[in-house]
């Protein structure tokens, strides 16, 4: 399909998601079919494929794609796990989510990000169920998650996402403040969790 893609986003995928470590083949595939142009604002349309976050307007970022990825890869998922994104955004992680074959579940607390993204992926004919609502709470009626992936930093993971993380999941999450931010993962055990960082990131916080 690689060599199908459009000049940008070929560039993008080979140049900042395969060239920087990204294994996982559906992650691959998903960063390869989504298009990011479409989850980006008008005037920002010239960077979609640049490897960095972009405003979305009211506080709000578009990851850069390789951390796109790279989330999606820790979450080591299969298809049709059931998955919780925390922050919908633009709608970009969702789409990647669901294009890896996830059975999503995306919650937003700004309404007006919340309608565009469901306008994208419904163009796109991408199954996500959206809510708005306050993420930090999680989104217990559809719990457990085979894996949680929290698009906003909190300084501390809160306990109401671990509580509805299934047996063996996985919680990436970008954890701490302005000043400092680590990606890390919670992996549920039955004695508790397994914690691994996985390198220094920046996000805006998760309110």
């Amino acid at each position: 399909m690689a060599g199908n893609l459009p000049p940008m986003l070929q560039w993008m995928v080979d140049a900042t998601i395969r060239a920087r470590g990204i294994r996982d083949p559906q992650v691959l595939r998903a960063m390869e079919t989504v298009p990011r142009q479409l989850f980006v604002r008008p005037e920002d349309a010239s960077e979609a494929f640049s490897d960095r976050a972009l405003p979305l307007g009211l506080g709000q970022t578009i990851s850069q794609p390789y951390v796109v990825a790279l989330m999606t890869e820790l979450a080591r998922l299969s298809p049709g796990d059931r998955v919780l994104e925390v922050g919908t955004g633009s709608g970009y992680q969702a789409a990647i989510l669901a294009e890896c074959g996830a059975e999503v579940y995306s919650i937003e607390r700004l309404p007006e990000l919340a309608e565009k993204a469901r306008q994208r992926l419904a163009e796109l004919g991408l199954v996500v169920h959206l809510r708005v609502g306050d993420g930090a709470r999680g989104w217990p009626e559809h719990a457990p998650y085979r894996a949680i992936l929290v698009t906003a930093a909190p300084s501390h993971v809160p306990p109401e996402l671990l509580e509805q993380l299934d047996l063996g999941g996985r919680l990436v999450v970008p954890e701490g403040g302005r000043e400092g931010q680590v990606l890390r993962v919670y992996r549920r055990t039955e004695e508790g969790f397994e914690v691994s960082d996985h390198g220094a990131v920046l996000f805006v916080p998760l309110r």
